[in-house]
């Protein structure tokens, strides 16, 4: 049996446990987290006599709600509905019993996922944050017609296949331990350590604070959770992905940390000339900020889509 995070032990001590619920659609059963917009008319989102704007927050591999835990509240004050969800397989997020949807952890099964989360919550998100892997599940869902936002944020966006050998070597490696049943297990007894966590965190090039760290560790820690990162990277394919941008119609952010140690920072501008001219939101590149910039300085992020958004949907007088 899939081994999972316990809510009722880890609930009340997970950021923002006040703003989280649980919701069944497309044969899941969904942590989501909700946070409504602040600010009234004079937030930046705000239009006299309309609904807020909903802003969809989508984490990486490995990662969970919890990594928007100052991003989110931020951009609520923003004037933004904001939605975070935990992606199926990971966190307080299971996978459908067997049967279910077909591969919800590949690229496309997440994106259909997600989109029928957003159905069974009746909204239409006009911004989709997306942070590595995340970025990818947004661009999937909108060159699909899944969603379309007024504007996609790619933060250290994991869009373009691994090259060289890396590319060669890293999904059959993948797959091969997501099909061994117990290696989930022993990679979570292995990152009990202290020092292979901090490891783990190293490796993406961000510097996260106390709080940040315990939340990782319980992550790692859980075989469930690591399950799902492992079966989400032996079923991720990006060439096809990375073959549909030109055809992009939603115009794309992308939000990158110059130490980002997982995505080569060289990658946004390879992606910028794949876009169509009226996709191009433009590439913002963060100084020493590694892969979770967003974690790191929030408030840097939100300055790069603040003035994106504005230039998109500038607000009336």
């Amino acid at each position: 049996m899939r081994q999972t995070l316990d809510w009722a032990l880890e609930g009340p001590r997970w950021p923002h446990h006040e703003h989280s619920r649980f919701v069944e659609a497309a044969g899941l059963r969904w942590h989501l987290q909700s946070f409504a917009a602040q600010g009234g008319r004079t937030a930046m989102a705000a239009r006299p006599g309309r609904k807020p704007p909903v802003a969809l927050l989508l984490h990486g591999t490995g990662a969970s709600s919890h990594s928007w835990r100052a991003f989110a509240p931020a951009l609520a004050a923003l004037g933004f509905e904001v939605l975070v969800p935990d992606l199926p397989g990971h966190a307080f997020t299971g996978l459908p019993a067997a049967g279910g949807v077909a591969n919800p952890l590949s690229l496309p099964g997440m994106a259909r996922a997600v989109q029928g989360l957003l159905q069974s919550l009746a909204c239409a998100p006009a911004l989709i944050v997306g942070n590595s892997a995340g970025a990818a599940v947004a661009l999937r869902m909108v060159l699909d017609g899944l969603a379309a936002p007024r504007l996609v944020v790619a933060v250290n966006g994991a869009l373009l296949p691994w090259g060289g050998l890396p590319g060669q070597v890293f999904s059959p490696a993948a797959r091969l331990l997501a099909a061994l049943p117990g290696v989930p297990s022993l990679f979570a007894r292995v990152a009990a350590e202290p020092l292979v966590l901090a490891h783990l965190l190293e490796g993406t090039g961000s510097r996260l604070d106390a709080e940040g760290r315990r939340l990782y560790g319980l992550l790692v820690r859980d075989p469930g959770h690591v399950a799902g990162a492992l079966g989400m990277m032996a079923a991720w394919d990006l060439a096809g992905l990375s073959r549909e941008l030109p055809r992009l119609q939603v115009p794309l952010l992308q939000v990158v940390g110059t130490a980002d140690q997982t995505v080569p920072p060289r990658d946004a501008p390879r992606v910028e000339a794949l876009l169509p001219q009226a996709s191009r939101a433009g590439v913002v590149r963060l100084e020493g900020l590694g892969h979770l910039a967003h974690e790191e300085a929030p408030e840097a992020v939100l300055v790069a889509l603040r003035e994106a958004w504005l230039r998109l949907s500038p607000c009336p007088d």
